[in-house]
């Protein structure tokens, strides 16, 4: 289950780069007694506390002569457990996809030491996206949210949630939180660890958010188009990364980022500004899970706004910057040219006038002989 890294070194145990080359091991073991708990009595209770879902609630549903009961799932404190689980699985995840997957490309490759953490980056979010997209589309699917949009704010607030979508929520945050201790294991550069943090408590913020004020339905519909538009650009990423002249999935990428901007913004405004500023149930119930309150409203709406707002920002500077480059490239290309033809053109002369000197000093040697 653990992922171990070929090295000849032995470094001292428990010193850093022991724990770094090891940590998948390690945290395999931790996860390990987690799962063995399982098997006796006396620690199954907490066992069960990390592995399993909890909350659960089971209603009773009539559909015609038949009685059939449904599972469904709120969230509470003891979720605390479950998400630290899941982000132990996620360490082990990202260490078997960077040895046997990764780790391979990059040696084929050579990239250089930039292009390498760039693309190992690229390649672990792609597999998270790509998996992330995928179920979140097939939740949406199966609740009809996307063919029903008013139930995005209708009957708020959402406390219980189907399975899948609490499950979902969990590993989101599982994910997310795995993102930290793996700066250190990645031996992520010190200038690039801000950027990380920030994107990674955005995401930490927006989701947990999403999940304690009972916005799931609108959390998990926002969270599929992002990652679609996300897993575009890591995708194109690769790709440059394989040929540096296959860019069109950048520019495909930046006319759905813009879209995304627009229709998160669109949906967010509707669901929170207009559904549930016209629901029923208005007030703050902490006991109910209904946060339907003016105040609460705003710092959602503004929160969403701000976060959007950053994004175009640093989007409309990454563009800039590779119009820039290109740009620079460009003006390159058109002064090597002339200087090459003018080259060329000296080399020309020069050919010529060594010829025609070598045709008249015969003839020159004649005369002078005459």
């Amino acid at each position: 289950m653990g992922v171990r890294k070929k090295t000849n070194k032995n470094p001292p145990v428990l010193s850093h780069e022991f724990i770094i080359q090891n940590h998948a091991d390690i945290v395999s073991c931790v996860a390990m007694v987690f799962l063995l708990g399982l098997m006796f009595e006396v620690t199954s209770k907490v066992a069960v506390l990390f592995i399993t879902v909890q909350y659960n609630v089971t209603i009773s549903t009539n559909e015609g002569l038949e009685e059939t009961a449904v599972n469904h799932f709120h969230h509470g404190i003891k979720d605390l457990a479950t998400v630290f689980f899941y982000m132990l699985v996620a360490i082990i995840m990202h260490a078997i996809i960077q040895e046997y997957v990764l780790d391979k490309i990059n040696r084929k490759m050579h990239f250089s030491k930039t292009k390498h953490s760039k693309f190992n980056e690229s390649g672990q979010l792609s597999a998270f996206y790509l998996f992330s997209f995928g179920w979140g589309l097939s939740i949406l699917l199966s609740e009809n949210f996307l063919s029903n949009p008013i139930s995005l704010w209708e009957g708020y607030p959402h406390t219980l949630m189907p399975f899948q979508m609490k499950f979902y929520y969990i590993c989101q945050l599982g994910y997310w939180l795995h993102a930290l201790p793996e700066l250190y294991f990645q031996k992520t550069k010190k200038e690039d660890i801000p950027r990380q943090l920030v994107y990674i408590s955005l995401y930490l913020v927006h989701i947990a958010g999403a999940y304690i004020l009972n916005l799931n339905r609108l959390g998990l519909v926002l969270l599929v188009l992002h990652y679609f538009v996300e897993l575009l650009f890591h995708v194109s990423r690769l790709v440059y990364f394989s040929n540096e002249n296959r860019q069109t999935g950048f520019t495909i990428w930046a006319v759905l980022f813009v879209l995304g901007r627009l229709l998160t913004l669109s949906l967010s405004v509707l669901t929170v500004g207009f559904g549930l500023a016209t629901a029923e149930q208005q007030g703050l119930d902490l006991a109910a899970g209904n946060f339907n309150i003016l105040f609460v409203r705003i710092t959602v709406l503004a929160a969403i706004c701000i976060t959007q707002a950053f994004m175009m920002w640093k989007f409309i500077n990454f563009q800039l910057r590779r119009w820039r480059e290109h740009a620079q490239a460009q003006s390159l290309k058109k002064k090597q040219a002339p200087s090459k033809s003018k080259s060329k053109k000296d080399k020309a002369n020069g050919v010529n006038g060594v010829s025609s000197n070598g045709a008249d000093s015969p003839r020159a040697g004649k005369e002078k002989s005459s």
